[in-house]
């Protein structure tokens, strides 16, 4: 039966843990640029869309989820060559604030080989959501919103892009402004301009022609303009794509919000660089206009970023600037932080632990707490307590405890990061110990093999995943086989040792993975045939492989190759690594 007490009746051997041994909210990525992968078919343009993501290690700063931001490249640029980091250089100089914002990079290559250049298509007049580059970067958009593995809230995503990326990343916004919550133009024709255009304005096109395409792109979505936001920017030397699109974009973008906006005072930005605000009727700002004095066409990465190939590293950092003006003005996601806890304890007595502890709510007052311990008796208390602190105690069998205390909000529903409780023991020192030497083996798509030194005294063992028992019986030897998990996924174990009815505490964890389960395979053919077999793709007389892209020669039965599939849908030229 639980025993309530206040919180300020603790016994003195409280074990504390402050905010700094809080565990992390979302999972943490590996904090690196991922390898080459392959996402959706194009069967428009040819070939699967290709490309890289970033998943940091650091925590989200809004709302306890990741922000999600699609970075497209422009025409003679690629994902790999440009835009993600290299060993010389930090490319688009995406890194650093995905770091700080604990934000998920896409980094995506325009499918097929548009004018030649691998442009993207946003001088179509016909763009929909279901085929050619938009179908396939909203279809990767939403792998990455469908995944729980990174953590993104679909109020958070964001799109950006250089010169033919920035025409798409406008077309994207007017095309599904539902999922945009912020787009991000650099350099970019707008819609109803065809790639012939770029130099100049052609003559009666503009702001409200370029916002009436994009609200006929929105469709049913329009609505959603009222709650998306715009920054735009360009080089007062770009002789490539006119800087008088610039304005003509965010204007079109105003048009296409609706109502009346006020423009703000010019200010300067850091690296010669001139902002000009826009706030609408309700005093929200909703569009930027920067002018970068003297710079050509490029991306502008800022210190650190590539700089060459249309990358300007000596002018305005824009990731830097866009994700600020993304966050700061999002319209869309909660700016109210999660709970904090700020301390957690454990104290026994006897067979009764009492678990305590305290958290603040920038929303107002928290509405319950979660206790969630693991042991000989296993506690998921949900309603363990409100207010700024609790207390209560439960009646456990002896052994090693571990666990973690969360707070919920009232106001927002939402939770903090677990507080973690320091191993705490109920009862007699046990005669067994833990067993030493945990370590994992051979890992496949959906199991892990481990296995552990035998304990002295020890008549059985418990394997824990990720501090949850998967064992349902003490297990009589020293290895394990955990089957049933999912691909491409990180699980930590921990090991304890049985001796009748007593458990010694967890042994220090270890870490393992489980592969992709895709296996390499090659195929020698003739480009004829790797065409109609779906491994390659035509392109003005040439087979390409799908996904790298790579030109394999002529597309005839004479041209012999051999392509390898290193992942699904992706080819290469040669054998498997």
């Amino acid at each position: 039966m639980d025993i309530k007490h206040s919180l300020g009746r603790r016994a003195a051997s409280l074990l504390l843990c402050l905010p700094v041994c809080a565990l992390a909210q979302v999972q943490a990525g590996p904090g690196a640029w991922s390898g080459n992968q392959t996402w959706g078919a194009d069967s428009v343009n040819g070939g699967n869309l290709s490309g890289y993501f970033y998943w940091p290690a650091t925590q989200p700063v809004l709302g306890g989820k990741r922000a999600l931001v699609m970075v497209l490249h422009g025409c003679q640029q690629t994902a790999a060559g440009d835009v993600i980091d290299s060993g010389s250089d930090k490319g688009f100089n995406w890194k650093g604030v995905a770091d700080q914002y604990g934000a998920v990079i896409l980094a995506p290559n325009a499918t097929g080989n548009i004018s030649g250049s691998h442009c993207w298509d946003y001088s179509l007049t016909n763009h929909n959501r279901a085929s050619g580059h938009d179908g396939v970067l909203l279809n990767l958009v939403s792998r990455f919103l469908a995944d729980a593995r990174y953590a993104i809230d679909p109020n958070q995503v964001y799109v950006t892009g250089l010169s033919s990326g920035g025409g798409q990343t406008m077309v994207l916004g007017c095309l599904a402004p539902d999922v945009f919550a912020g787009i991000g133009i650099n350099a970019g024709p707008p819609p109803g301009t065809t790639i012939m255009q770029i130099g100049s304005v052609p003559s009666g096109f503009n702001a409200s022609t370029a916002a009436n395409k994009c609200s006929a792109m929105a469709g049913a979505q329009q609505a959603r303009f009222a709650t998306q936001i715009a920054s735009v920017i360009w080089g007062t030397s770009d002789y490539t794509v006119s800087p008088a699109y610039g304005p003509i974009d965010a204007a079109a973008m105003r048009i296409a919000y609706g109502g009346a906006f006020n423009r703000g005072a010019t200010a300067a930005v850091p690296g010669g660089g001139s902002n000009t605000p826009y706030t609408d009727s309700n005093g929200k700002l909703r569009t930027s206009e920067i002018a970068v004095s003297g710079m050509g066409h490029a991306w502008p990465a800022g210190p650190g970023g590539q700089n060459g190939h249309f990358v300007d590293a000596t002018k305005v950092n824009y990731p830097a600037f866009v994700m600020d003006f993304w966050f700061r003005n999002n319209l869309r996601a909660s700016a109210i932080a999660a709970p904090a806890m700020t301390a957690c304890a454990a104290s026994v007595s006897g067979n009764a632990a009492t678990i305590s502890g305290a958290g603040v709510d920038a929303a107002g007052a928290i509405g319950s707490y979660r206790v969630v311990l693991s042991g000989a008796t296993p506690v998921n208390d949900p309603a363990a307590g409100s207010g700024a602190g609790f207390s209560i105690a439960y009646a456990l069998a002896n052994g090693y405890y571990s666990g973690t205390v969360t707070a919920t909000s009232a106001a927002t529903g939402q939770s903090s990061a677990p507080c973690a409780l320091p191993t705490f023991l109920v009862g007699p020192v046990p005669a067994v110990q833990p067993p030493a030497g945990l370590k994992a083996g051979v890992a496949n798509a959906s199991s892990i093999a481990l296995s552990w030194s035998a304990a002295s005294g020890a008549s059985g063992y418990n394997l824990y995943r990720n501090g949850s028992k998967v064992t349902p019986a003490p297990l009589a030897g020293t290895a394990y086989t955990d089957t049933g998990l999912a691909p491409s996924t990180a699980y930590t174990y921990q090991a304890s040792s049985v001796a009748g009815a007593v458990e010694s505490g967890l042994s220090a964890g270890v870490s393992a993975s489980t592969s992709s389960g895709f296996t390499c395979t090659t195929v020698t053919a003739s480009n004829f045939a790797h065409v109609q077999a779906g491994r390659a793709h035509d392109s003005g007389g040439f087979a390409l492989a799908n996904g790298s892209n790579q030109n394999m020669g002529l597309d005839n039965l004479f041209y012999i190759q051999t392509l390898a599939q290193t992942a699904p849908g992706h080819y290469v030229v040669g054998n498997c690594p």
